[in-house]
């Protein structure tokens, strides 16, 4: 080995260009290998950008309810279609706040993302401005609950970065907006979590809220908890997604709130609501394991229940409990990426998920009008966007740099060793 070593150090120093020659396929390699362990990361970011870029570039401009290309369900239930517009910008938001929470840069991923964020910055503001186009359909129909607060989840992902500096009007503007939404009762479904977490948002930060929204979202919630890490959507069980919408990561954000304000809940001290937080996180982790189990060894997952427009909506709680560092011990980093990457590849390699302005298009796997629901138009399906939620972690977190493994199914079906499955015990 000595002599191996003696040989090539004679060859560098009697022959430079051999030298310069192996230090350059060094130097490659090297490249190589970074460029793999990053192309995971450029993938997601160069998708959320196509998705992001003509939602925030036009109402930036206010020209979004001029320029997007509506598409409504085929059963349309007849309300206002400006309802879409809200909902289109709501979702993105509330998917991609966490990334546009990191530093600037001079990569092109960073290049990208001060972009989103300068435009996301003046959408907000266009969005409460009466005056302006694109002003959204805060004070008609009862839709605007539900992408209120995903807005207000927006703000609350990405405090320092979307909602502090906004000016005082626009602050004034949104705090009224969110406060007028009380006119609406929202059915003892899902929906109570919209109305505890806009209250929750107005809480963090000291404007008047209304506890008793909050209070009675937690407590239907808790009632409609049946095992495993599933709740109900109301009182009868449906098997859809609606664990991965809005219940699980509205509910723990909710708790997080209350814990981080010491806000106590009525017979209920601060302890008993930490653990009510703590009980909530194991749901979600639990869930987050069924979610990864259901991505098949190609990338694909069942289509079941209804919302399945919302796309990559379904992957929300595996996505936060990334982005939170809170993965159970049971899904590796690199694992749940891997996964969430095939699924994604998988996706959107089918022609017809976007329209001709790359707006998204009805459909699941491209572009299938037929899929939709009564409530449903292309504005809803920036629901997708909640799977980016990892991208609020840096690019030199482990998550992305890890190496790439088989996900549970892969394993499964390959043959290799893979763990048992269980259900939680409460």
């Amino acid at each position: 080995m000595k002599r191996i070593f003696l040989f090539l150090a004679i060859a560098v120093f009697a022959f430079p260009s051999y030298g310069r020659a192996n230090k350059a396929k060094i130097a490659n390699k090297a490249k190589i290998a970074e460029n793999q362990v990053n192309s995971d990361r450029s993938y997601w970011t160069t998708l959320a950008y196509k998705i992001a870029s003509p939602v925030l570039s036009n109402m930036s401009k206010g020209e979004l309810a001029q320029n997007m290309q509506l598409e409504l369900s085929p059963t349309w239930d007849g309300r206002d279609k400006r309802v879409s517009y809200m909902e289109c910008f709501g979702r993105l938001m509330d998917g991609i706040a966490p990334w546009l929470s990191l530093p600037d840069d001079n990569t092109e991923e960073g290049k990208q993302r001060k972009q989103l964020r300068e435009w996301a910055l003046q959408s907000y503001a266009n969005a409460v401005d009466p005056n302006n186009p694109d002003y959204l359909l805060w004070r008609n129909e009862g839709q605007p609950l539900v992408d209120a607060a995903y807005i207000a989840g927006s703000f609350l992902r990405a405090p320092k970065q979307l909602w502090e500096p906004l000016d005082t009007l626009t602050k004034q503007r949104y705090i009224a907006e969110f406060q007028q939404l009380r006119r609406i009762d929202p059915p003892y479904t899902n929906w109570l979590l919209f109305s505890a977490a806009i209250e929750t948002f107005l809480l963090s930060i000291d404007a008047n809220y209304d506890m008793y929204r909050i209070h009675s979202a937690i407590r239907k919630i808790e009632e409609w908890y049946v095992g495993d890490g599933w709740y109900s959507d109301g009182e009868r069980f449906a098997f859809d997604y609606y664990n991965s919408y809005v219940i699980q990561p509205m509910y723990v954000q909710t708790l997080e709130v209350l814990v981080e304000k010491k806000l106590l809940l009525r017979d209920k001290n601060l302890a008993v609501v930490q653990k009510n937080l703590e009980v909530a996180r194991k749901r979600m982790q639990r869930y987050g394991i069924i979610l990864e189990r259901l991505i098949s060894p190609e990338g694909s997952f069942p289509a079941f229940g209804r919302s399945m427009t919302y796309r990559l909506g379904v992957f929300q709680p595996l996505a936060l409990l990334a982005w939170k560092e809170q993965l159970p011990v049971e899904l590796p980093q690199a694992q749940v990426r891997a996964a969430l990457t095939a699924v994604m590849k998988r996706m959107f390699a089918v022609d017809g998920n976007f329209n001709a302005g790359n707006f998204l298009q009805l459909g699941f796997a491209g572009h299938q009008p037929t899929l939709a629901d009564w409530y449903t138009n292309n504005g809803s399906l920036y629901l997708t966007s909640e799977v980016f939620l990892p991208l609020g972690l840096p690019a030199n977190h482990s998550f992305w740099t890890s190496p790439a493994q088989d996900w549970t199914a892969k394993k499964a079906w390959s043959g290799a060793a893979f763990l048992k499955d269980h259900a939680i015990k409460e």
